[in-house]
């Protein structure tokens, strides 16, 4: 069984403990406004690693003058399709 995580009150004020309660709670608008953060960062997150990867392959192709994108055909047994 996976260990809940929690927050002590030994190390963390009455305020911290409620906003770390509020956060976790989802009737709250602040666990709310959490997940909406995180799917929106997740998001551009994922764009901005694609267009990373189409630069560096770009950047790639460009050094080694591979201008043309290799046929999937090379990599697999063409009798496999009929």
């Amino acid at each position: 069984m996976a260990k809940k995580k929690s927050v002590s009150s030994k190390t963390h004020t009455q305020k911290q403990l409620n906003d770390y309660a509020n956060q976790n709670n989802p009737n709250n608008k602040a666990y709310k406004a959490k997940i909406a953060n995180d799917k929106k960062m997740k998001k551009t997150s994922s764009r901005n690693e694609a267009i990373r990867s189409a630069k560096q392959q770009a950047q790639f192709e460009a050094e080694h003058g591979v201008l043309y994108p290799l046929d999937w055909m090379c990599y697999s047994n063409p009798y496999d399709f009929d």
